[in-house]
């Protein structure tokens, strides 16, 4: 078995999250989802489970973070070029998310830009010049 990350959010509102995160380019597998959770796939290895808030408390010895108030992790993803990073902020800015709370970082050999889900969590797309990398 291939190993895979599963990155676990807590969103208030299930079904605009599960939209948003088709906007972005995720598959909903209806095989782990339900009423209280949506399994979005990213890749066959990474998959964002969109948890409704009781749900995910369900799982937490603390008290759940407010995603809006502080920022707890930084969710960097890997795309195939600087215009794949541009659309991707740019759909996340159109489906209920929060394009570019930061400036674009532009390296030359690595370019970034920054969003944010109806919730608050923060994603990195990221484009790297494969040529600078060997």
């Amino acid at each position: 078995m291939p190993k895979m990350i599963f990155v676990n959010l807590p969103v208030k509102d299930l079904a605009a999250a599960t939209r948003f995160y088709e906007a972005i380019g995720c598959v909903k597998n209806e095989q782990f989802s339900d009423e209280k959770a949506s399994s979005m796939m990213w890749s066959d290895e990474i998959v964002f489970m969109l948890l409704q808030h009781d749900f995910f408390d369900t799982f937490l010895t603390r008290p759940r973070a407010d995603a809006t108030a502080a920022t707890g992790v930084l969710i960097a993803l890997s795309r195939d070029s600087r215009e794949e990073v541009d659309a991707i902020v740019e759909a996340a800015g159109r489906t209920g998310g929060r394009a570019d709370p930061r400036p674009a970082q532009d390296m030359g050999f690595m370019y970034q830009r920054t969003f944010e889900d109806p919730d608050g969590h923060v994603f990195e797309p990221v484009w790297m010049n494969p040529d600078a990398m060997g």
